[in-house]
């Protein structure tokens, strides 16, 4: 599902025009951007929790040329960890 067609699911299912679900959606994705940005977590209880993490430093191989040593810096990922509810609702 992309998200043209979350859009459409959104609206068919909360009674809202198309571009209300757009604005409400694009809100929600930045706020949640946001949060991650200042180093917040965001629950949703049932649903999951959005999340930084921070990867450590560490040596890779180049693609292209294996035989070649690369140091990889350290970054922080957003990370998704899924909810009891969503992960019961998924393995039914």
């Amino acid at each position: 599902m992309n998200k043209s067609e979350l859009l459409i699911n959104i609206s068919e299912k909360s009674g809202l025009k198309k571009s209300e679900s757009e604005k409400a959606l694009n809100a929600f994705l930045e706020t949640v951007t946001e949060a991650l940005i200042e180093g917040e977590k965001v629950q949703l209880v049932g649903f999951g929790t959005f999340e930084v993490r921070d990867r450590k430093a560490r040596e890779g191989r180049n693609p292209r040329k294996p035989e070649e040593v690369i140091q990889i810096p350290a970054s922080k990922a957003p990370v998704f960890k899924a909810g009891k509810t969503l992960k019961e609702a998924v393995n039914k």
